[in-house]
């Protein structure tokens, strides 16, 4: 296995750029951190970390630390070595015939709920921030994603010819005679930095008090006015509030302001913000009034990042099915910097968001006024028997919207992501992220293609081929793509596609049979598929693609493996999780298992981080313990052992005509009487 290349290129200033994995989007960022800011000392006695990560490697201070490269595990791979991005075939054309779900949605194999993702983008806003633009504001430079006006599988308009993409801002002194490389702007460690903030003067106005700059004047309380969020007009000065993203919300007032300038992006993301901050402020409450608003401050915190690393390796991980070996102690010959690989390809999830977010709950919480409210803002919002039932889509009124989680409520909003099973983790992502249409001016639309731009990014940064991937993460190659996918077959044999191009044929992607969690037929109609059998395997059209195995983009080839039994991920994205989240935990001096701090906390003030996320939502929000579940990483009331189907020699045993016209454009798929049944051994969890 390749080790972690150490070489680090510090960047300060001002600068914009937008986030890696778990995100909606290219975003507009600032910030770089101020890397000179050091930790406190909390009761006389134990260090606190840095805001930034600098020093927390005492031997290589500036391991994880904001404003540096990321990491790489393989060598760079650019078509001139320095910085020329590799020929591919069109991620666009790749992402039509790969990652189109066409309207037909699987789940999680596991029952895993739409937490993974909610906590997986959360985390994403605490340990990676990549450098899109420069310090003046200027973007990267342009590498926009031709589009074929005539390709038979894309139904969105597009008529600017492109996808519009950028590439990452170089780090200084790279990709002239030595192989670009691309900065982390944010630590590389589980810091609650996303609450918190890298730098003094975020923090600043983030703590009760005047905001003046002198830390003497600090209040141990995180600002929450109404024990909501703060917005950037709650100082009175809107122009002097930490930047955030602010999409397309009009009100420049009206952003939330956290430690993550991403934070309004969708309302789960605002949503555990606001739960952290409230906690923070919960653990405030908890310790003596007779200690310094600073020590009190620090040991908030404090647990604060060790609840937020606790949940991230019991319950998290787990759920995702990613085991590690057992914690040996610190070990400072660990870097914890996030690897080019895991933000670039590993953590890119896109596939698990859901589309909506089911909320139940009491309907006396509400007015006739804030339903209707909520209905115009495109909730379906149904009222019976005392309990009001809503779904809350992810659209265009609803992000970037910080006050739909005042409206919904915190606690019915949490609750409510734990409802449902996200999207299945493979290589379908839903048209939402996949061909959202805009419109520049009438008549002048264009498409945003997020498997499109993860491709697009793994070429501007340099990334390995799958196979080369592989081999970098100690795993051996693979010969075909039948091996990848785990399939019977990587030719084309269904009857009724057009010979000789059967790739462009919109029919084969039409699903012929469905099959649940407990591998029995299932419908669209009743939205609950765990497995579909399309009219051609995923192998046939990466075949007819790539046609060399060696030539596979490694996001590809990585999302397109057959998952593991008792994990979410197939062996490439197992091995990249598995690595970067060992070095996350093992490289962290501060690691909830080696800080003595906590436990002198737990046994001075009774205050104890070993909580679950269920816990920390029913001390925040009111809710009942009980209403929640006990794990809410799972779908609420299923069972976390179950059978489920395996892949079936049924990609063409049943005519979409029998199955209700099934095809590109996502109509109903009923069962097949044909398709062989399959199942396989318990999840382990």
């Amino acid at each position: 296995m390749c080790a972690i290349s150490r070489r680090r290129f510090l960047v300060t200033g001002t600068a914009a750029g937008a986030t890696a994995a778990f995100t909606l989007g290219m975003r507009p960022l600032d910030g770089v951190a101020n890397a000179e800011d050091a930790g406190d000392v909390v009761l006389g006695k134990w260090e606190t970390r840095s805001l930034s990560g600098v020093g927390n490697n005492q031997l290589h201070p500036d391991w994880g630390l904001a404003g540096t490269v990321y990491p790489r595990v393989a060598p760079a791979n650019y078509s001139d070595g320095r910085g020329e991005q590799v020929f591919g075939p069109n991620p666009r054309y790749v992402s039509n015939r790969v990652f189109n779900d066409t309207g037909v949605h699987l789940y999680s194999e596991r029952n895993v709920s739409a937490w993974a993702f909610v906590w997986g983008q959360f985390l994403d806003h605490t340990f990676a921030m990549r450098l899109g633009r420069r310090q003046t504001g200027e973007p990267g430079e342009t590498a926009n994603i031709p589009v074929d006006a005539n390709d038979p599988i894309d139904k969105y308009p597009n008529n600017l010819g492109v996808l519009f993409f950028e590439r990452s801002i170089p780090a200084a002194g790279t990709g002239e005679t030595n192989p670009r490389e691309q900065i982390n702007q944010i630590s590389s460690y589980i810091d609650a930095s996303a609450v918190y903030g890298t730098s003094a003067s975020r923090l600043n106005w983030l703590r009760e008090g005047p905001a003046d700059g002198n830390p003497e004047h600090e209040g141990a309380r995180l600002l929450m006015p109404g024990n909501h969020l703060p917005r950037k007009r709650s100082r009175g000065n809107v122009d002097t509030a930490p930047t955030m993203v602010q999409g397309s919300q009009p009100d420049p007032g009206a952003p939330v302001v956290t430690g993550d300038q991403r934070s309004n992006e969708n309302p789960m993301l605002n949503a555990v913000q606001t739960l952290f901050a409230r906690e923070h402020n919960r653990i405030v409450a908890l310790l003596p009034k007779s200690m310094s608003e600073q020590d009190r401050f620090q040991i908030a915190r404090a647990v604060v990042i060790a609840e937020q690393q606790y949940i991230t390796y019991n319950e998290f991980l787990p759920s995702m099915g990613v085991k590690l070996p057992r914690y040996a102690g610190y070990n400072p010959g660990v870097d914890t910097g996030i690897s080019n690989e895991f933000a670039t390809v590993g953590y890119r999830a896109h596939s698990l968001i859901r589309n909506d977010i089911h909320i139940e709950t009491d309907a006396g919480r509400y007015s006739k006024a804030t339903i209707e409210e909520l209905r115009a803002l495109g909730l379906t919002v149904n009222v019976a028997h005392g309990k009001a039932h809503m779904v809350l889509p992810l659209a265009e009124k609803t992000m970037f919207n910080p006050d739909l989680v005042e409206k919904v409520q915190l606690g019915p909003l949490l609750h409510g992501i734990g409802l449902k099973p996200h999207v299945k983790n493979d290589e379908l992502i839903g048209d939402m992220l996949r061909s959202f249409v805009f419109e520049l001016e009438p008549g002048v639309h264009g498409v945003n293609d997020l498997a499109a731009v993860d491709i697009q990014r793994g070429r501007d940064h340099g990334i390995p081929t799958y196979n080369q991937l592989r081999v970098a993460y100690g795993l051996p190659v693979k010969k075909s793509f039948r091996s990848i996918t785990g399939e019977h077959t990587e030719e084309f044999r269904s009857t009724g596609l057009t010979p000789g191009d059967e790739i462009n044929d919109p029919r084969s992607l039409e699903y012929t049979a469905l099959y649940d969690i407990h591998g029995k037929r299932t419908t669209v109609e009743a939205d609950n598929a765990t497995k579909g059998v399309r009219r051609s395997t995923l192998a046939a059209r990466l075949k007819a693609i790539y046609g060399s195995v060696d030539k596979v983009d490694a996001f590809v080839g990585m999302v397109a493996e057959r998952h593991l039994p008792g994990s979410q991920f197939g062996e490439l994205q197992l091995a990249i999780w598995r690595k970067q989240y060992a070095a996350l935990r093992d490289g962290d001096r501060f690691f909830y298992a080696n800080y003595s701090l906590l436990d002198h906390v737990k046994r001075a003030y009774g205050i104890d981080y070993r909580k679950s996320l269920g816990d920390l939502i029913a001390l925040n929000t009111g809710m009942p313990r009980e209403s929640l579940a006990p794990n809410v990483f799972f779908a609420q009331g299923t069972q976390h052992s179950f059978t489920a189907p395996s892949d079936a020699d049924a990609a063409d045993a049943v005519s979409p005509a029998v199955l209700g016209g099934a095809a590109a454009g996502g109509s109903a798929v009923a069962a097949s009487k044909n398709a062989k049944p399959w199942h396989c051994g318990r999840a382990e969890v």
